[in-house]
């Protein structure tokens, strides 16, 4: 009687811990799938049931041209701020993940720090240096596209890191010792063994930072000059003014952008892995 008394016990946590997962998992996902349905929606004013579908809101959206500026603008800047992260955080990870020296811990944790400074602050933080750094040198950063791109590689070298040390501290030593037995330098090494062992979490590295400069908004609020926009920005600044399906389609343009590069990213090395 116990033996079936615990069995329905560990059947019934089981089916307890399941539900709550889905649960959880239905709470994350399902407005998305709301946001993706209403684009469809024939209403002009976001109501239920809707009278119809059409797919003209996403005509629209194309035909915005707040939304065609601010999606080239940030594709740009992502762009940029992803492969300086790489120029960046490869050798950054190189030297954490495959050597141990005196302050090892604090350059990391500096180079990490972006990650738990509020968006908002950190946007306040470099807004203000860029106009000290403009005052003593009277070199204008504030405002511009190369301000905005630096901002944002802050941002986007600690994801670099994450995944190019996650990836570089499971590589086997033996191979670079392999490589320098059979005559092989440093250099060579690096560009022969490492790198192309760890390509794999190079690209998904590139991948995810492009998509954490994408859809960044606090940064670009602060930092982002006159007659220029992101697509975060055109989205906000359309809601203060207009609310109808076209909003959605936008975001399931972006979305499904997005989603479909950590999938790819994901390919390359898992990005349970980073965190």
């Amino acid at each position: 009687m116990s033996v079936l008394s615990d069995r329905s016990l560990r059947r019934l946590g089981r089916w307890s811990f399941s539900g709550l997962a889905l649960a959880i998992f239905a709470f994350l996902i399902l407005p998305l799938v709301c946001v993706i349905w209403v684009a469809f929606f024939a209403n002009k004013i976001v109501s239920f049931p809707p009278e119809g579908y059409t797919i003209d809101w996403f005509k629209n959206a194309l035909a915005v041209a707040s939304f065609r500026d601010g999606f080239l603008l940030s594709l740009r800047v992502s762009a940029l701020a992803s492969l300086s992260a790489l120029a960046l955080g490869i050798p950054a990870a190189l030297l954490i993940g495959r050597r141990q020296f005196p302050g090892r811990s604090a350059i990391m944790g500096l180079l990490m720090s972006p990650l738990v400074v509020p968006g908002i602050v950190g946007g306040a933080a470099i807004y203000m240096f860029f106009i000290e750094w403009e005052v003593a040198t009277e070199i204008q950063m504030a405002a511009t596209l190369p301000g905005l791109m630096i901002a944002h590689t802050v941002i986007a070298v600690p994801w670099t890191m994450r995944v190019m040390v996650a990836s570089l501290v499971s590589l086997d030593p033996a191979l670079e010792e392999a490589s320098m037995n059979l005559g092989a330098n440093r250099w060579v090494t690096l560009f022969k063994v490492v790198l192309p062992v760890a390509r794999p979490a190079i690209v998904a590295a590139a991948l995810l930072s492009f998509v954490i400069s994408f859809i960044d908004l606090e940064l670009s609020l602060f930092l982002v000059g006159p007659g220029r926009t992101t697509l975060p920005i055109a989205i906000v600044s359309y809601l203060q003014w207009t609310l109808d399906p076209t909003i959605c389609a936008v975001a399931t343009i972006q979305i499904v952008l997005i989603g479909s590069m950590l999938l790819i990213a994901d390919r390359f090395v898992s990005i349970s892995k980073a965190f």
